[in-house]
């Protein structure tokens, strides 16, 4: 299956807050897939700025993230991005994929669940704290790729 047939044409990532996770997410996914798809993300919430880690581990690896505003999945549907427009929804907490679920109930919409670990909790010291969030990364950019196939260069 060629890459352009595995990538749908509209995808949301989601999570509890849109301050980490999917923001990691839709910033990896315009990195290494471009403009094959448009790409948005999401939180339950919207009550918190965009993670100081999360910018900084994706510093690291030449993605920004560090412009993003965080929107709930209330706020996307104010300004006319429905749920309805998209082909894919990935939750990445379990909160987002109940709440994705329940949005999606009307529409033919397919949602799937990536469960990636919180990395805000733990450890304290600066290098644990990074090294939690790096895995984070990684995993979802390890699972990416293994959904939508390798990037192109």
């Amino acid at each position: 299956m060629s890459l352009t047939t595995k990538i749908p044409s509209s995808i949301l990532f989601c999570c509890d807050h849109n301050a980490v996770r999917s923001p990691m997410a839709e910033a990896l996914m315009k990195q290494l897939y471009g403009t094959q798809a448009y790409v948005q993300s999401a939180g339950v919430m919207s009550d918190m700025e965009i993670d100081g880690f999360a910018v900084a581990v994706c510093e690291e690896i030449g993605v920004e993230l560090s412009r993003h505003k965080a929107r709930s999945f209330q706020e996307l549907q104010e300004i006319g991005d429905h749920m309805s427009s998209y082909d894919l929804i990935i939750a990445l907490s379990p909160a987002s994929h109940h709440k994705a679920r329940n949005l999606t109930k009307v529409f033919h919409i397919d949602v799937e669940y990536w469960p990636i670990a919180d990395p805000t909790g733990g450890s304290e010291k600066r290098d644990q704290k990074l090294e939690s969030y790096r895995i984070a990364r990684d995993d979802i950019k390890r699972r990416m790729i293994e959904r939508f196939g390798e990037p192109c260069a």
